[in-house]
């Protein structure tokens, strides 16, 4: 068994009922693996990342463009991605000016997907599908319910969208969604408090100086990726050259806070 396999194994070894792990390098090559990795699991807000991607998708295209009005007053599509439209975590409730506050919002992203279907005719689901998952060969992710956090995949799959993540075949403006959108802004990361900045990109939480984070207290400042409450994450370390995606079927809550940090640790302390 090599440092690698030890290191991502060890997510077996958590309070879970079923875990599966890939690392995953910059030029998509596998390079350990553990658990059931064709299993489906529910992602969560990891579901924001093949969301972001396929906006990012439509902005391409030119269905949408970045700075076209979206949701609130003021707000924009841009302002939605980077969770600062000032809509709350999980209502209609304005609670700030566009571009003023972080503030994470599920309802943003609901938005998000509303407009791109307005714009393309297609629903969400089917948009993602056609524009991301089918492209990518992701034959075990679907939406199934909320655009941010609604859909169900596999290790296999998020392998492959971390590949993507790291070397883009859709896309060609991934690296400027993975910097700080509206800089500055203060706001609370779910499960770790107030971060202050709390940086975001356009759909992609980036690491910057948060602490606490669900990251490691190795990774860099530019990792991007997300965490999701049903026990998940994906995040994507450049300056690592490699991403990794963890799954788990166990609901986020202290355990995840004591054992993801130094889990990520210990694979960037094989990787380097």
């Amino acid at each position: 068994m090599t440092d690698a396999q030890k290191a991502v194994g060890a997510v077996l070894d958590w309070p879970v009922g079923h875990a599966a792990a890939a690392l995953v390098a910059a030029d998509g090559t596998v390079l350990a693996s553990a658990g059931d990795t064709d299993r489906k699991f529910r992602l969560a807000s990891v579901t924001k990342l093949l969301t972001a991607y396929a906006t990012l998708v439509a902005v391409e295209e030119g269905a949408v463009e970045w700075d076209q009005p979206a949701g609130p007053e003021g707000s924009t599509v841009r302002h939605l991605a980077a969770h600062t439209s000032g809509l709350a975590f999980d209502s209609d409730a304005v609670q700030a000016a566009p571009g003023t506050r972080r503030i994470y919002s599920n309802t943003g992203f609901a938005v998000l997907a509303e407009t791109i279907t307005a714009a393309t005719g297609i629903g969400f689901a089917d948009y993602l599908h056609e524009a991301v998952c089918e492209p990518l060969g992701l034959a075990g992710t679907r939406l199934e319910g909320h655009p941010g956090s609604g859909a169900v995949s596999t290790a296999d799959d998020l392998a492959r969208f971390a590949a993507e993540l790291q070397a883009p075949t859709l896309v060609a403006t991934l690296p400027a969604a993975t910097e700080v959108a509206f800089p500055g802004l203060d706001g609370i990361l779910p499960g770790y408090g107030r971060q202050k900045p709390n940086d975001w990109g356009l759909g992609f939480e980036i690491r910057g100086q948060k602490s606490p984070h669900w990251t490691g207290m190795r990774s860099s400042p530019e990792t991007f990726g997300h965490f999701g409450q049903s026990g998940t994450f994906l995040w994507v370390d450049r300056a690592a050259g490699a991403a990794c995606v963890v799954l788990t079927d166990r609901d986020f809550g202290p355990w995840a806070v004591e054992a993801w940090t130094p889990y990520t640790d210990g694979v960037l302390a094989v990787l380097r």
